[in-house]
C-alpha cells in the first residue's frame, strides 16, 4: 500500500521528486562517493533557489496580487530600517571625510573633500553598505517567519486551502525589498554627506556651500545610476534567498535558527560577489552610453 502512494516533495519549493534513499554506512562511503553527493545536493539547491526566484517575478504578471501584504512588507522592510539606515548614513560620511582629510591635507587640496565622498558614497558605499544592512535586518527576518510558518504547518495549510505559498509569501517581500531598497540607498547617500559636510566643517575648516558645490557637481549622470542599479539586484537577492531559506527548513526549532543564519551569511556573500560584476557593468556602460 505505500509503494502505491505518491511520493511527497521533501520541501515545499522541489522542484521533482527525490526518492528517499537508505542511509549508508559512514565507513562504507569513499571520498568520491562523498564529493558526489555534496556536489548533486548544491545543484539541487541552487535548481531550487532559481525556480523560487523565477516563480516571484513571474507572480507579478498574474493574478491574483496581494497588495496589502506588500504593503505591510514596504513598512517593515523600509520604515523599519529606516534608523539604522539613517545612523549608519551619517556616520559613514563622517569617517570617509576623516579618512581622505589627512591625505588631501598633505597635497593643500581639502577642497576635494567633498568630490572624494560623494564619488564614493554614491557609486559603492552606500548601495553596498545600505543592502549589507538591510540584509543582517530582512534577511533575518524573512526567514524565521517564513521557516517558523514551515514548521508549524501554516504553508501546508494555506496549500490546503488552495493558495499559492510563493504568490501569497514570496512575492509580496521580493517586490517590496525591490521597491524600498533604492529608496534606502538614496536616504542613505545624502545623509552620509551631511554626516561629510558636518566633519569636513570642524575638521577641515571647509564652507558648507564649497563642500555641497563640488560634492554635487563631481557626480555626473552615470554615477547616480550605477548606484541606484546595485540596490535593486542587491534588494532581489536579499528577498529571494530569505525566502528560500525560510520555506526550505529542517529540523524543527532548531533548524530555523540554522537556516536564518545561513540566510544572512549567503546573501551577504552574494551582494558582494555581485557588486564586482555590477561594478565592472555599470562602468563599461558608462564609456558605452553616457
Amino acid at each position: 500500500m505505500a509503494a502505491e502512494q505518491g511520493h511527497v516533495a521533501d520541501t515545499p519549493l522541489q522542484v521533482t521528486g527525490r526518492e528517499p534513499q537508505a542511509p549508508r554506512a559512514q565507513e562504507s562511503a569513499s571520498i568520491p562517493e562523498i564529493l558526489s553527493a555534496s556536489a548533486k545536493d548544491a545543484i539541487f539547491r541552487v535548481q531550487e533557489y532559481s525556480y523560487l526566484a523565477l516563480q516571484s517575478i513571474g507572480n507579478v504578471f498574474s493574478r491574483p496580487f496581494y497588495f496589502q501584504d506588500m504593503l505591510d512588507q514596504m513598512d517593515s522592510i523600509g520604515v523599519g530600517s529606516l534608523p539604522i539606515v539613517l545612523l549608519t548614513g551619517f556616520f559613514i560620511g563622517a569617517v570617509m571625510v576623516l579618512q581622505t582629510a589627512s591625505q588631501f591635507v598633505r597635497f593643500g587640496q581639502t577642497s576635494l573633500t567633498g568630490d572624494a565622498v560623494s564619488l564614493a558614497l554614491v557609486r559603492e558605499l552606500g548601495p553596498t553598505l545600505t543592502s549589507l544592512l538591510v540584509t543582517g535586518r530582512c534577511a533575518s527576518g524573512i526567514a524565521s517567519e517564513l521557516g517558523s510558518m514551515l514548521v508549524t504547518e501554516q504553508v501546508d495549510a494555506m496549500r490546503a486551502m488552495g493558495t499559492d505559498p510563493s504568490r501569497k509569501l514570496v512575492t509580496p517581500r521580493v517586490v517590496a525589498t525591490i521597491l524600498v531598497l533604492p529608496l534606502l540607498t538614496a536616504i542613505s547617500d545624502f545623509i552620509g554627506l551631511v554626516g561629510g559636510c558636518v566633519a569636513a566643517v570642524f575638521s577641515l575648516r571647509l564652507g558648507v556651500v564649497q563642500f555641497w558645490t563640488r560634492a554635487i557637481d563631481a557626480l555626473d549622470l552615470a554615477d547616480i545610476a550605477q548606484g541606484m542599479m546595485k540596490p535593486i539586484v542587491f534588494a532581489f537577492i536579499l528577498s529571494t534567498v530569505g525566502c528560500y531559506h525560510g520555506l526550505t527548513v529542517k529540523g524543527g526549532t532548531q533548524g530555523v535558527g540554522k537556516y536564518t543564519t545561513q540566510a544572512v551569511v549567503v546573501s551577504s556573500v552574494m551582494i558582494i560577489v555581485a557588486d564586482t560584476f555590477l561594478t565592472k557593468l555599470a562602468l563599461y556602460l558608462a564609456d558605452k552610453i553616457f
